[in-house]
């Protein structure tokens, strides 16, 4: 195959994970605002997960191939360029200050990804391998706060879903309000598989490019497979900020990246020669460390409701884009 058509093909693969995307949050939407569950809920768990499986079929395609730090780069890099995503968009859509009408609760699912990714960077740093059936106990960790963290959401959800109802702004009335319920759901599930397959297609091509251009494993997992993995989030999230539901937008993100987390443990099951955690290069403590910071200022943005004006309020998703960039450069030149 001539690099020409590695470069045609993963422009192709991009044009229908961006389609099936705008259909995801569509659907998405809908089912949010026909059936009791709310942005919060959907966004958190039903479409961050399907626009995660770009990232679960890439690390296990990494993981066959036996390559860990493209594997758990992939992750990492897709956490950090998900809160990125959500900064940009905020400071686009800044007139609307959206933010000041999100939930709190999106607070409590910022502080479980940065739980999770702090019991990553504890295993990195100890670099110690303890491990049952071949699995490091890193992972059943990570398991375990998954499960309690999203039962605790579950039940916050469920005791403020009303507020949590009309906190959300409303979109205006649009050609949504024709599809069902069943649809949707029906909708949602058929671009899920679709979307799995073209992040996959995604993931093998943008492996070839890095290996054209002649970028290094770690930068390639970290960034630039982690950037196109996330397409799906991209659209998604700027859909339902089109949409005026920042609940949402911002539980996409988040519930986004505490289900990558879920893919490290995923990785250490078929990962057949240790815990992975210890296999990796120890840059990757890097890309960590920079999603719980990122994470961190996510979560004062959404403390920060007292700002008088358009670029006061734009200050702290400023702050995440520069700090984004800042990590790149230190992982690029490490």
């Amino acid at each position: 195959m001539s690099d020409f058509l590695v470069f045609v093909y993963f422009f192709i693969a991009a044009g229908v994970t961006v389609y099936s995307a705008v259909k995801l949050s569509t659907y998405a939407d809908v089912i949010s605002e026909k059936t009791s569950f709310g942005g919060l809920l959907i966004g958190t768990v039903l479409l961050a997960a399907a626009t995660s499986l770009p990232e679960v079929t890439t690390t296990a395609s990494a993981v066959l191939i036996d390559n860990p730090d493209i594997a758990i780069g992939n992750v990492l890099g897709s956490n950090i360029f998900n809160v990125l995503i959500l900064a940009v968009l905020d400071i686009w859509f800044r007139r609307g200050r959206l933010f000041l009408f999100a939930s709190a609760t999106h607070r409590i699912t910022a502080l479980l990804g940065i739980m999770m990714s702090t019991i990553v960077i504890v295993a990195m740093l100890s670099n110690v391998s303890y491990e049952f059936l071949g699995i490091g106990l890193s992972s059943y960790i990570i398991v375990a706060t998954y499960i309690i963290g999203m039962w605790a959401i579950s039940k916050i959800n469920m005791k403020v879903k009303s507020s949590i109802l009309q906190e959300e702004i409303k979109p205006p009335a649009s050609d949504n309000e024709d599809i069902s319920v069943k649809t949707a759901v029906i909708g949602f599930a058929s671009f899920s598989v679709v979307i799995m397959l073209s992040g996959t297609a995604l993931a093998v091509f943008g492996d070839k490019i890095a290996v054209i251009t002649g970028l290094g494993s770690t930068f390639v997992g970290s960034f630039l497979i982690a950037a196109t993995t996330s397409l799906p989030e991209v659209v998604s999230v700027y859909a339902a900020f089109r949409l005026s539901n920042v609940n949402l937008a911002i539980g996409a993100v988040l519930g986004s990246n505490i289900f990558n987390m879920l893919i490290i443990p995923f990785a250490d099951l078929m990962y057949r020669k240790g815990n992975i955690l210890t296999a990796i290069d120890s840059v990757q403590v890097i890309t960590a460390f920079g999603g719980v910071t990122l994470s961190a200022l996510l979560m004062f943005t959404l403390y920060y409701r007292k700002a008088k004006t358009i670029w006061q309020y734009s200050i702290p998703p400023a702050v995440i884009t520069v700090v984004y960039f800042v990590v790149t450069y230190i992982i690029f030149n490490y």
